[in-house]
């Protein structure tokens, strides 16, 4: 039995998979943990949402295909995060995108002021597994820590962000490129609420896609 503390960063995938994948902010390592049978802490686990930044303590083998077990968790913060898909990508994510990208690129969003609040993201289909862009984002599977540490090209912290995907989960072949991350910080909640109410996006509600993983 290996025993393992730190900072994570909670997906709770999809409701049909009944785990936790849990990042580790220090490293790129993932860890899937049970998301069941904890006692008196089962009530904290089940209240975790994907974006929750969590300490943590977790037991398991890890030469074996079994999840962890948590130990102990807190959670001490967390980026909003909400999911759109088989979406058309905004209007400023097609004036973004070029052809022959390989990175991230990103663009500011502003305020009816002036002020830049946020930022729009295209991630290129082409480094990720299988060329999905939620899926991968729901399993913790694409580097976002950069991303909830600051708002690229604003430097401020992000409250939340929104993660739009062109295609649905389980495409087989996309329509565009790439899928959208719209990034906001504080200040910036007036214009996110513009944004979800275009993809339907209410906030404080769970918007992961209902699909089966394993299905695909």
């Amino acid at each position: 039995m290996t025993v393992r503390s730190g900072r994570f960063r909670v997906y709770r995938v999809v409701p049909a998979v009944h785990h936790l994948n849990l990042q580790a902010v220090a490293e790129p390592t993932v860890r899937t943990v049970y998301q069941s049978g904890y006692g008196d802490l089962q009530a904290t686990v089940d209240a975790l949402r994907t974006g929750d930044l969590v300490d943590a303590t977790l037991s398991g083998d890890p030469d074996a295909e079994e999840p962890w077990h948590l130990e102990s968790v807190e959670r001490v913060g967390g980026v909003d995060l909400a999911f759109a898909g088989d979406a058309d990508p905004p209007a400023v994510a097609r004036d973004l995108w070029g052809e022959g990208r390989t990175h991230p690129t990103w663009t500011t969003l502003t305020d009816d002021g002036g002020r830049a609040v946020g930022a729009c993201g295209v991630q290129p289909r082409d480094p990720l597994p299988n060329g999905a862009f939620v899926p991968n984002v729901l399993a913790g599977l694409l580097p976002l820590e950069d991303l909830f540490a600051a708002v690229p090209e604003v430097g401020d912290p992000p409250a939340e962000v929104l993660f739009v995907d062109p295609d649905p989960p389980g495409a087989s072949a996309y329509s565009h490129p790439y899928g959208v991350a719209l990034a906001f910080t504080a200040a910036g909640e007036s214009l996110a609420d513009a944004y979800r109410e275009c993809y339907g996006l209410p906030r404080g509600e769970d918007t992961r896609p209902d699909f089966d993983p394993y299905a695909l």
